[in-house]
């Protein structure tokens, strides 16, 4: 039975929420029972309908349940991954040798740069944040701070693993923020998701490997792989998430996106997280978790990561980018304290470590509160131009003739259309009228989905009211 506890300052749909989710995982609701229609049970426990129908949602939306029209909502089937299947693997997979590493670690190389496109007046980019003036007065007063403050022992070789004094203000808001402990020595840090991803390949994986990749996916992951010569095989995406069934036998390695999938939109359920956890630990793979935008959820609070079920089979990617800004160009890497120390070792050999100036004023940015206030004024932002855009599409009619989905997390969304529609010359037509979106076409490795990819991020609520009128006009 669920209860209320009126002093909890946690607003009740939490409490009544995470007390269902007790009741699921402990296996006091057994898989396959039938829940309590959700007009008696609001009686049974003194709360309105629409307070149980939130919670109801909500077990819905992370695949604790299924529902249908005539079955009513029913508890999902799924396998937790527990300490005593884990144990016999406590150490994680076995990492690969790597001969020439500590022979040539005294070499050093550099890296490369990006792709410039023309102006339009709407823009639904996917790929960029929110920035307004506060963020650049504050990050100028980090940056000022930060020079003044340096000694000239700052200006010398630095740690391969990056800056301490950003680790750990990057432990500390991985702590509070995602529950997460870990040592600074589990931090690596990086200049971007394609970086972190080289570093992985080169570091963990042999030549030839097999490595599986979300279809559609995030392009970075599966070009970084094929660059270092890895096997790619595409797994296939649905409403729950990366089809773990589909993986292939061979894989050393899976690269997911569950908080917010790149670029459906879904979030991974429980039973597949489950599932995903209970196939790396028994088999020994890697899950690479890219977790580029889960900070931005509009009901309720960021899911719980993989890596903190299954530490040493997962590195957790996390990266500024959208957090901040792309031009920042830090990120990071959580893993094992083993598996870091091998990434901190290829990272010394092809990259030494990354520039001191950026990593001190991001490290005064966050440390000061800028970085905390930030994060809430922009999500404030993206809420109210991610409720723009879901209305837009709504009242404009692509929501009948297309399929929404990805609106619960992130800055983007998908409007999905039949896998035999023109994707590509509906983005040329919306080009020509001064409207940029992102077909789902480079998402995709072997997949014939089709539709558009629309970030809102970058644009302001009457704009997107404006774009996605304008876009219906083109299409319907």
């Amino acid at each position: 039975m669920l209860t209320v506890n009126r002093k909890d300052k946690s607003p009740i749909w939490q409490q009544l929420l995470n007390q269902a989710i007790e009741h699921i995982t402990s296996g006091q609701w057994a898989p396959g029972e039938l829940l309590i229609p959700s007009r008696e049970l609001a009686h049974l426990v003194g709360v309105s309908r629409s307070t149980i129908q939130i919670v109801y949602e909500e077990l819905l939306s992370r695949g604790y349940t299924v529902t249908s029209r005539r079955g009513g909502t029913r508890v999902n089937n799924w396998n937790r991954v527990t300490e005593s299947s884990a144990a016999p693997l406590a150490k994680g997979p076995v990492r690969p040798a790597l001969p020439l590493l500590n022979s040539a670690v005294d070499q050093l190389h550099d890296w490369f740069g990006g792709i410039q496109q023309q102006e339009v007046e709407i823009d639904f980019t996917p790929h960029e944040p929110y920035l307004d003036g506060p963020f650049q007065k504050n990050w100028r007063q980090s940056l000022i701070h930060a020079s003044t403050a340096m000694s000239l022992s700052d200006w010398a070789y630095g740690n391969p693993y990056g800056l301490l004094a950003l680790r750990q203000q990057i432990q500390r808001y991985l702590l509070l923020e995602r529950g997460i402990p870990i040592g600074t020595n589990q931090i690596l840090l990086t200049s971007g998701a394609q970086h972190s991803l080289d570093l992985i390949a080169q570091s963990l994986l042999a030549e030839g490997d097999t490595v599986s990749v979300e279809d559609p996916g995030f392009p970075a992951a599966w070009m970084a792989m094929k660059y270092r010569r890895m096997h790619v095989v595409p797994v296939p995406v649905d409403e729950q998430g990366l089809v773990v069934s589909q993986i292939h036998p061979e894989s050393k390695l899976v690269f997911v996106t569950p908080s917010h999938q790149c670029a459906v939109g879904s979030v991974m359920s429980e039973p597949r997280r489950q599932q995903l956890l209970h196939k790396a630990v028994q088999e020994q793979l890697w899950i690479i978790e890219d977790d580029y935008d889960s900070e931005f959820r509009y009901r309720g609070e960021p899911l719980p990561t993989l890596f903190s079920q299954a530490a040493n089979n997962t590195l957790y990617l996390m990266s500024f980018s959208k957090m901040i800004a792309p031009g920042i160009r830090l990120s990071a890497i959580v893993g094992s304290a083993e598996a870091i120390a091998q990434l901190a070792r290829v990272q010394e050999l092809t990259y030494r470590h990354l520039p001191v100036m950026d990593q001190l004023t991001l490290t005064h940015f966050i440390k000061n509160g800028h970085f905390m206030r930030h994060m809430r004024r922009v999500r404030n932002v993206y809420r109210r131009r991610h409720e723009a855009i879901t209305k837009a599409i709504t009242a404009s009619g692509l929501g009948e003739r297309f399929t929404l989905s990805g609106a619960e997390t992130g800055l983007h969304v998908l409007l999905e259309a039949e896998a035999s529609y023109n994707e590509e010359a509906v983005t040329r037509l919306a080009l020509q009228q001064g409207i940029r979106i992102y077909p789902l076409g480079p998402y995709c490795l072997e997949s014939r989905r089709k539709g558009w990819v629309l970030g809102f991020a970058k644009v302001d609520e009457a704009s997107i009211a404006q774009g996605i009128h304008r876009l219906a006009g083109l299409i319907l």
